[in-house]
């Protein structure tokens, strides 16, 4: 199976967006597709063996809309391009004749020549600006379909057929009580408006998804591969393979995941790991698309194409969730099925209805009502809804390090009420390090001896002892001897003397009698029963734990530390990360049940951890949370990934999706209430009371307005400051 995310094109509301996706799920070889309207894109689970996209695009054509299968980032903006350009063609004709259209009836002037005049202009921009929505509400009807263009076009068509009647048989219209009046500006007005509306939603969708275009900027077009003669040739970076080199110069993006071949730099990889620190490049060392290179020209061997990259993973994460759907949306899906069809109902009543009230004396003001009906209803409104919202939260969520993997689990986290944390590079940096090293002031020159052989040991503690003390100035001694201990430490000979080094136990072993610590692991160094050195390692806690355990337990949700490390270790991370309730020595399964208590509790729980040792835990919780490193990212384990190890990541993420689906709420609420309160105005509920009646032309504007409304209300999440 294969999974892709394809913009999908001449899609004019939710129905549409209903229909493409019917369309291609019907298709043989394709296991689910979704469609978001509001990114204009459909995300398919496919297998290529039995279908191929060509196949896709031509059932989704014959369906009356069109898809991009091409691949190239540059094809895709290019044929979105040419679409947004053919409607805003479309829209300057139509208001360059609707205008006049309006105008000329008013002049007054010879009757006739101002009838036929009028006629004819409305006649040509309705072909012209107006021919998409006839010939896809023919399709639909074709396929017992109908959506937003049928609306338009029925409307449209009703008012200008009654109106050429008026106008080719005056005298019959005025003796049979129908009027005089024609309605082509009514008509022409209505496209020009729906045209509007759907050039400024479109545009409006577009900056829903800015953070993907900002995301996708950040990969150079081109790479300059140096060939198997040694000359450098600029090519695209879709032609780079592994194993090709490329040269990367001073101030330039690096085009594709790599490891370094020569030279040596400083790389500003800040928009995968959130740090402002430039790293240190050396031949050896891993680089990665997108990121800026430093100060030094240094050559690199690819290691994945750039389909693969860690940046190119992003942007799919990012671009399937967009695509997905949350489970409110279901709700808003069922209403915009049915939703055209009854429309067209509504408005046959009301036709009839004012034709039994008034007689033919009341054709003109029943056609007017009807077609004011069929104008102000919107599906649009209800559709855009929850997917503005969710488009913008998830693109919001990645420009801040914070990978959603679909809209489902934003609308989860809106409801955690208890966050459990691993202990282990999640309420801490995960690796030990030196935080105190105490010795006898005269012994110093014997830490070189303690140096010479941590050098030498394979401990996992070794490095992080020798960094300490080269960094204190201390410089290796002559040893001989070494001799590594398992379990217990290391024994070595310098200058005739004997030493050892190790656990307290070891020490104990020595003759010398040691303190207990406070959840950190000290290293002995002494001779005979003497001691020289203590040096005390700590799995520290990450510089914003605090922070956000304070953050979290602000906004009422319950926070618990789960660690398989031993009881004083974890009493003294959860005292310094301010936790008040922890365990120490849980194993994967405890952890399990754990997590499994606290939601028979009646709480959501979100659980964050490294996707591997936490996997049992990750799948039984509500929201699952892999801490990032900006380069081991469990994409595939975790409901959300954090690009980096900031755990003040997780209440930002908390708190953007409660401003998420406070949006959606939002948007929902006034979709329905503009189609509750606009359809019975339409249809001429406040005439008799009132005298009012709401005219087509301005249907179709408050209309267009309540989409723009819509997308405008969920572009506010673009700008608010995640906490």
């Amino acid at each position: 199976m294969a999974k892709i995310t394809l913009p999908v094109l001449e899609m004019s509301c939710v129905v549409c967006a209903g229909n493409v996706e019917r369309t291609v799920n019907e298709l043989d070889g394709v296991a689910t597709a979704t469609v978001n309207f509001a990114a204009n894109t459909i995300t398919i689970d496919y297998n290529p063996k039995k279908i191929a996209l060509s196949d896709i695009k031509k059932a989704v054509q014959n369906a009356g809309y069109d898809l991009i299968i091409e691949q190239s980032d540059t094809a895709r903006q290019e044929a979105e391009k040419k679409s947004y350009t053919a409607l805003r063609r479309k829209l300057i004709v139509a208001w360059v004749l609707a205008i006049p259209v309006m105008i000329i009836p008013m002049t007054g002037g010879n009757e006739k020549w101002t009838a036929w005049s009028t006629a004819i202009l409305a006649t040509a921009m309705l072909a012209y600006s107006g021919g998409e929505f006839y010939g896809k509400a023919w399709k639909m009807a074709k396929a017992k379909s109908a959506n937003m263009d049928t609306l338009v076009a029925m409307s449209t068509s009703v008012a200008w057929l009654f109106s050429m009647f008026i106008t080719m048989f005056p005298d019959f219209s005025e003796t049979h009580g129908m009027g005089h009046y024609a309605y082509f500006d009514s008509a022409t007005m209505i496209v020009a408006f729906v045209l509007t509306g759907r050039l400024l939603e479109e545009r409006a969708k577009n900056s829903t998804t800015s953070a993907i275009r900002s995301l996708m900027s950040l990969q150079p077009p081109v790479a300059h591969k140096i060939d198997t003669d040694g000359n450098e040739i600029e090519i695209p970076i879709e032609q780079i393979q592994p194993g090709d080199t490329v040269i990367i110069r001073p101030g330039g993006r690096i085009p594709v995941d790599g490891t370094v071949a020569s030279g040596n730099t400083f790389v500003d990889e800040s928009m995968l790991t959130g740090e402002s620190m430039q790293a240190e490049k050396n031949p050896g060392d891993n680089i990665f698309a997108g990121t800026i290179n430093g100060n030094g020209t240094i050559t690199a061997k690819a290691t994945k194409n750039s389909g693969n990259t860690l940046l190119s993973q992003i942007i799919d994460t990012v671009r399937e969730a967009q695509g997905s759907k949350a489970p409110v949306q279901r709700i808003a899906d069922v209403i915009s099925k049915y939703f055209t069809f009854a429309v067209i109902a509504i408005a046959l009543i009301t036709l009839s209805a004012w034709l039994m009230a008034g007689g033919s004396g009341y054709l003109s003001h029943a056609i007017v009502c009807a077609v004011s009906v069929l104008v102000i209803a919107c599906p649009c409104a209800l559709g855009l809804a929850t997917p503005t919202a969710l488009t913008v939260g998830i693109g919001k969520a990645a420009e801040n390090h914070i990978l959603i993997k679909d809209a489902a689990a934003l609308e989860k986290a809106c409801k955690v009420s208890a966050v459990v944390l691993d202990k282990t590079g999640t309420v801490t940096e995960g690796k030990p390090s030196v935080t105190s090293l105490r010795y006898d002031p005269a012994a110093k020159n014997l830490l070189s001896v303690l140096l010479a052989a941590e050098k030498q040991s394979e401990h996992p503690l070794a490095n992080e002892i020798a960094s300490r003390l080269e960094s204190d100035g201390i410089t290796p001694a002559e040893i001989t001897g070494f001799n590594a201990i398992p379990g217990k430490g290391m024994t070595m000979d310098s200058s005739g003397k004997h030493f050892w080094a190790g656990s307290a136990g070891y020490a104990k072993e020595n003759g010398v009698t040691t303190d207990t610590n406070n959840g950190s692991t000290t290293v002995y160094f002494g001779t005979g029963n003497k001691l020289i050195a203590e040096i005390e390692l700590t799995d520290r806690i990450k510089r914003t734990t605090p922070a956000a355990v304070a953050e979290m337990r602000k906004a009422g949700i319950k926070v618990i530390m789960l660690t398989g490390d031993n009881d004083t270790a974890a009493k003294f991370a959860a005292k310094e990360a301010g936790i008040a309730e922890y365990k120490a020595g849980m194993l994967p399964d405890d952890k399990d049940k754990a997590v499994k208590k606290l939601q028979a509790e009646g709480h959501t729980v979100a659980m964050a951890g490294d996707g591997i040792n936490d996997s049992q835990a990750l799948a039984r919780a509500d929201l699952s949370i892999a801490m990032g490193s900006g380069t081991d990212i469990a994409m595939e384990t975790a409901m959300m990934t954090f690009t980096t190890s900031d755990l003040l990541l997780l209440p930002k993420a908390l708190y953007l999706s409660k401003r998420t689906m406070r949006v959606v709420r939002q948007n929902l609420f006034w979709a329905f209430v503009y189609n509750v309160i606009g359809i019975p105005v339409a249809a001429g509920a406040l005439y008799p009371a009132f005298g009012i009646t709401l005219d087509p032309m301005w249907a179709s504007a408050a209309m267009a307005l309540s989409s723009i409304t819509v997308v405008t209300n969920s572009l506010r999440l673009k700008f608010i400051k995640l906490k």
